[in-house]
């Protein structure tokens, strides 16, 4: 007999494409309500929804608008131009009026409490950090915004956020100002500050080495691209228990476990199978996980609770999975 056992449920909804604008060169606005008005699902800052474009077509986007407001979802696109397609569906394909398959929201980015942020956005990744500053705010938090992008006219929000918080908002286009300073600006480690960086991976690493110095867990870091990993091994084959389904099954090599785990008639929600989306997030019962994601926190990978099953693989002969 065959099992369907979901790792996790997650709202998954047609939604009407109501507005699409330009906001800056190469960046639209989807501005996604319901067809009959009903409330959408609740969402906290950092929060990102899919986009499932089409049958092998589906992308992640965070959500830009205002948590508060249940009566529609906003993201900002990027052109990719050497992308995989889905920006350029989402620019050239889609219209005012059509329907949108939606699912999530879920959360890997979320808005840790802190009495100080420093928050660093290169290009697109300003969209997360939008509805976190307005949190921020309502915290009485203090923070700061560096933004940077290649111009100007491509920095999608940035007049809106230079007039808003003239003080707090440093917009460094590089064509002005070069690339940003990260050995001035984080060199020296900030006590109780949180720092949220989002934006293209040469910026993400140089953030992540100039923080070395930052205390643990100080440094929140998104990515929708997988990490280029030196350290993982060799792919060994291992066995994988099925709490849930009682089921034991072997991950080959050449395999992943979702892979082994969807083949033998057990359902995984999932979608980007790079290890960035987190949608296929599965507890780890027993066993030590080989973790090859681009979401956990050192911390989070020694306690070895969670794992990503697209892309992570096991350290011992056998993993125990809550599935």
């Amino acid at each position: 007999m065959t099992t369907t056992t979901p790792a996790r449920t997650e709202v998954e909804l047609d939604l009407r494409l109501e507005r699409k604008e330009t906001l800056a060169d190469g960046v639209v606005r989807l501005i996604l309500k319901h067809p009959a008005g009903e409330p959408l699902p609740a969402w906290e800052p950092g929060a990102h929804i899919d986009l499932l474009l089409g049958p092998d077509l589906v992308r992640q986007y965070s959500l830009c608008g205002d948590p508060a407001d249940r009566s529609v979802l906003q993201v900002a696109v990027l052109r990719e131009v050497a992308g995989r397609g889905g920006s350029r569906h989402v620019h050239d394909a889609l219209v005012e009026g059509d329907t949108v398959r939606v699912r999530g929201p879920r959360n890997h980015f979320a808005l840790v409490d802190a009495p100080r942020y420093l928050f660093i956005a290169g290009g697109i990744g300003i969209t997360p950090i939008l509805p976190m500053i307005s949190e921020a705010e309502q915290r009485g938090a203090h923070w700061r915004l560096i933004y940077g992008g290649r111009t100007r006219t491509t920095m999608a929000f940035a007049g809106q956020l230079a007039q808003t918080y003239p003080d707090r908002v440093e917009l460094r286009p590089q064509d002005e100002t070069g690339h940003l300073d990260l050995q001035t600006l984080l060199g020296t480690p900030q006590q109780d500050t949180a720092m949220y960086c989002c934006g293209p991976e040469p910026l993400l690493n140089a953030v992540e080495e100039a923080c070395a110095g930052w205390p643990e867990g100080a440094l929140h870091i998104e990515r929708f691209v997988p990490k280029a990993r030196e350290d993982d091994g060799p792919a060994t084959a291992f066995e994988v228990e099925l709490a849930q389904s009682g089921l034991t099954l072997t991950v080959p090599t050449d395999r992943s476990i979702l892979e082994v785990v969807e083949e033998a008639g057990v359902d995984v929600l999932s979608s980007c199978q790079e290890g960035t989306c987190g949608s296929c997030e599965t507890a780890v019962l027993a066993g030590e996980p080989d973790h090859r994601d681009s979401l956990l926190s050192e911390r989070e990978r020694a306690a070895g609770e969670v794992m990503f099953v697209c892309v992570s693989r096991s350290r011992s002969p056998r993993l125990v999975l809550d599935l």
